[in-house]
């Protein structure tokens, strides 16, 4: 189990709203950008990064973690697992306080590393299924 309902409920409710989401992008019919919508509705700040750094949703989108000039919560993961590895990382030296992976997106050694640098984590989860649950 890689998200208890006590990390789930912590990260979605006591960590910070700003959320960076790495893989968000203008496409609508991603589920990053539909996921990102739930997130805005429950009072979250969404940071697109995507290569293309597109502004989404009307924040100013980056092209990588690191060039976001200000704090980021939590990192909403949306790339595939061989590339998740990385950005956890990333998060980690972001200084983050979580690392969220969605739905499909899993890397063992990376979920390690992340809780070892002290952050919070959930893999395999989505947080637009998981916020209507908190009550």
């Amino acid at each position: 189990m890689y998200g208890d309902t006590a990390t789930i409920r912590k990260i979605l409710t006591e960590l910070g709203d700003t959320w960076a989401v790495v893989g968000l992008s203008s496409n609508r019919g991603r589920a990053a950008y539909g996921v990102a919508e739930v997130l805005r509705r429950f009072g979250k700040r969404v940071v697109p990064v995507h290569p293309k750094a597109e502004t989404v949703h009307g924040e100013q989108g980056y092209a990588a973690l690191k060039d976001i000039p200000f704090d980021v919560d939590v990192v909403d993961v949306f790339v595939n697992s061989d590339l998740a590895g990385p950005v956890a990382d990333e998060a980690v030296t972001k200084g983050a306080k979580a690392v969220w992976f969605q739905l499909g997106v899993v890397d063992e050694a990376a979920y390690e590393r992340t809780r070892a640098a002290g952050l919070d984590m959930v893999m395999d989860r989505c947080p637009a299924i998981e916020i209507p649950r908190l009550g």
